[in-house]
């Protein structure tokens, strides 16, 4: 009896359960019908396309300005001319110039030093003597020539009188009045004025070549004596230009031999600096309105007329700029085979005369320079910043600001800028920020630069300087 009670409850609790899931299915039929009527009864959603969002790049119009072509180079300063000071006589000093130390100052003809002359002075005086005894003996002999020629015209005298003494005795001995003895002794007379006159005509012909000796010594006793003069002169140390000293080491009493260098000093009436420049950069500073070849070889006043260009050298310190005004000098002989470079010198004449206290230096020696070239105005030429060209192409903007890509054709570059010759028009937009990655015909917000192209137009006019 109780096992069926048990067997009941179980059947009951299985119905029940059957009962609640059979429960959950009307609802959730009415809910699909629902849903499906929602469906069938609403609208499709509205289908939204993308927005083209456009890229803000910076831009600025192409100017047309007449570009000065301009290289710059750094370089060395040294003196135009440099005065070695070399002991052309042997000698003691005998005297020094009170202020005869590094880096004083001498003026064109200031004697710096002077060797002992005592020694010149006596070999000028015997020179003197010797040249005086020559020219005594050059009027003796000159005095001896008009007495001999004197007495050659008495000796030629006496021997035709005697030449007729002869012819008249030999007439006589015909008619037997006149003895042969007396013949030959007139003869022997005859034959010893012959004798003298030989004589003296022989001295007479021996004249010009003694005269030729004795003025031949003269000459070289006089050539000697102006040597001696010049030995003499040598023995001052004369400053051959104003010149500021280096290193001296020169005292009173000290024995120089010929030839030893006693000290130098640096010309003050100009300063050169070398620099090397690229070729590409010193071609554009050459001119010249022919093809024609020179056919001769130039010389320097040829080549400064075809390097028609201005320079200015300048000294960068870390608080102020100095700038002297340069003259083109001359192009080196050479081109350096390692960096393709070529070397111009430009010279700043009175770099002393130009200077201010305490505003501008002196350009003296060692000094490190820039050193800028300007050359002749290329009119109307379209200038783009450096940055903006890309492997020979810039971008730039279409009507509708749409990138697009531009091959260009490049005249010259410079540091910050780029010379167009073809491929751009004046004015026209070009791009001057990194478009990376560049999409050509992707939709631009331009953002014109101003400052950029002022500073583009401001080099390429050359008003500003170059770093």
């Amino acid at each position: 009896m109780m096992w069926h009670k048990r067997h009941d409850l179980a059947n009951m609790e299985r119905w029940m359960k059957s009962r609640r899931r059979l429960l959950i299915l009307p609802p959730v039929f009415l809910g699909g019908v629902v849903f499906a009527w929602l469906v069938f009864k609403s609208e499709p959603p509205e289908r939204v396309l993308p927005r083209e969002h456009a890229r803000t790049l910076r831009v600025i119009s192409a100017p047309e300005v007449d570009v000065i072509p301009r290289a710059i180079g750094y370089g060395i300063s040294q003196p135009a001319r440099v005065w070695r000071a070399v002991a052309e006589v042997k000698g003691r000093i005998v005297e020094v110039h009170s202020e005869l130390e590094p880096g004083s100052f001498l003026k064109k003809g200031e004697r710096a030093a002077r060797i002992d002359p005592e020694e010149y002075d006596l070999i000028l005086s015997q020179l003197r003597a010797e040249i005086g005894e020559l020219e005594a003996q050059l009027a003796e002999l000159a005095a001896k020539e008009v007495n001999d020629r004197a007495s050659l015209k008495i000796e030629e005298a006496s021997l035709e009188l005697a030449q007729r003494d002869l012819e008249r005795l030999q007439r006589l001995i015909k008619d037997a009045s006149a003895s042969p003895t007396e013949v030959r002794e007139e003869e022997r007379t005859m034959l010893a004025q012959k004798q003298k006159v030989q004589n003296l005509r022989n001295s007479l012909n021996l004249f010009p070549a003694q005269q030729d000796a004795l003025q031949a010594s003269l000459s070289l006793r006089k050539a000697r004596l102006d040597e001696a003069k010049l030995d003499l002169e040598r023995t001052k140390i004369v400053a051959p230009f104003g010149c500021r000293l280096r290193e001296v080491s020169l005292e009173v009493g000290e024995y120089v031999a010929t030839g030893e260098v006693l000290f130098e000093a640096d010309g003050t009436d100009a300063t050169e600096v070398e620099v090397q420049v690229p070729v590409d950069q010193a071609r554009l500073l050459i001119r010249s309105e022919s093809d024609a070849p020179l056919g001769v070889v130039p010389d320097s006043a040829t080549i400064r007329k075809f390097v028609d260009t201005k320079a200015f050298v300048r000294l960068n310190t870390g608080n102020y700029t100095v700038e002297w005004e340069a003259r083109f000098e001359r192009i080196r002989e050479r081109l350096d085979p390692d960096t393709r470079t070529v070397g111009l010198v430009v010279a700043v004449d009175s770099p002393y005369e130009k200077a201010i206290p305490s505003k501008r230096p002196p350009l003296f020696r060692d000094v490190f320079c820039e050193v800028e070239f300007r050359g002749k105005p290329q009119k109307g030429r379209i200038v783009v910043p450096r940055a903006a060209v890309h492997d020979g192409h810039v971008y730039v903007l279409d009507a509708q600001n749409r990138l697009r890509r531009r091959m260009i054709g490049v005249q010259f570059e410079q540091t910050n800028f780029v010379c167009v010759a073809e491929g751009l028009r004046v004015e026209e937009t070009v791009v001057v920020s990194d478009p990376t990655p560049a999409v050509v015909g992707m939709l631009v917000d331009p953002v014109s630069d101003e400052v950029l192209r002022a500073s583009l137009i401001a080099e390429a006019t050359a008003q500003t300087h170059v770093r």
